[in-house]
């Protein structure tokens, strides 16, 4: 039992030894039609994937991996000078079609249960509030989930999570990727500091620099991909105003 949820017990073979204390959680989208799928697929042995827990469109919710063991979720990844991710977190898949298929909301259902079960997880091991994780932040380059539909910024505003602090954008341009200014490397130096990377203080918006505002935006400004000003991966005053509110948050708080 996970604070009164009720759990299904789903054992996936697929997980290993930790070799970090837990620290981070990194939340997916299993990118399936179906629940049912995604399980197929987590608890195959072939596939060489997993996670610690399924949470359903329904509600439900499905323990894969024990919490003590290292689940195969994250990949290849980095968060703030880190690299081996799974070994510091614990990953959830979220069903959901994701963008590949259909991407589309959360049901209610889904994130009140979630909720329950990150409540359970931040009190059991004090994740700090910055290491609440989509899967894109620690593989921007490879990953897109759970995507601009995920509702952060509801989860934050109930202590589950970080979201930036007010800030009045700056006025100054949208840099497009390729572009060099002054902006991008002041930027560049904040996601840094955040937890992005690797990444290079450059001044220009390379492709490397291009997926890390792309992926903060899923996070952090999903106004990007709706239509705004501001399109994806490129660097506007909204993204430094976000970007600049969470480094004036100073460090993660547990």
């Amino acid at each position: 039992m996970i604070d009164g949820l009720r759990v299904i017990e789903r054992p996936s073979p697929n997980h290993g030894e930790r070799l970090l204390p837990i620290d981070m959680i990194v939340l997916h989208y299993t990118d399936m039609e179906s629940a049912q799928a995604a399980l197929d697929r987590l608890v195959d042995p072939a596939a060489e994937v997993s996670a610690h827990y399924l949470v359903g469109e329904d509600g439900a919710v499905y323990a894969l991996v024990d919490e003590a063991r290292r689940a195969w979720h994250a990949g290849a990844g980095f968060w703030a000078g880190e690299t081996d991710i799974n070994s510091r977190s614990i990953g959830i898949e979220l069903q959901n079609p994701g963008h590949r298929l259909g991407y589309r909301n959360f049901p209610p259902e889904q994130i009140a249960v979630l909720e329950g079960v990150l409540r359970y997880l931040n009190t059991k091991y004090s994740i700090p509030d910055r290491n609440l994780l989509g899967h894109s932040d620690v593989a921007p380059a490879r990953k897109q989930d759970p995507g601009e539909r995920f509702p952060w910024q509801s989860f934050a505003a109930t202590g589950l999570g970080r979201w930036p602090r007010a800030r009045k954008p700056d006025g100054g341009p949208v840099i497009a990727p390729g572009k060099t200014h002054a902006l991008v490397a002041a930027a560049q130096e904040a996601f840094g500091v955040y937890g992005y990377g690797p990444i290079r203080v450059t001044g220009t918006l390379d492709s490397a620099t291009e997926v890390i505002v792309t992926a903060f935006q899923r996070h952090f400004v999903p106004e990007c991909f709706a239509g705004g000003t501001e399109s994806p991966g490129h660097l506007g005053p909204l993204t430094r105003a976000r970007l600049a509110g969470l480094v004036d948050a100073g460090p993660a708080r547990a």
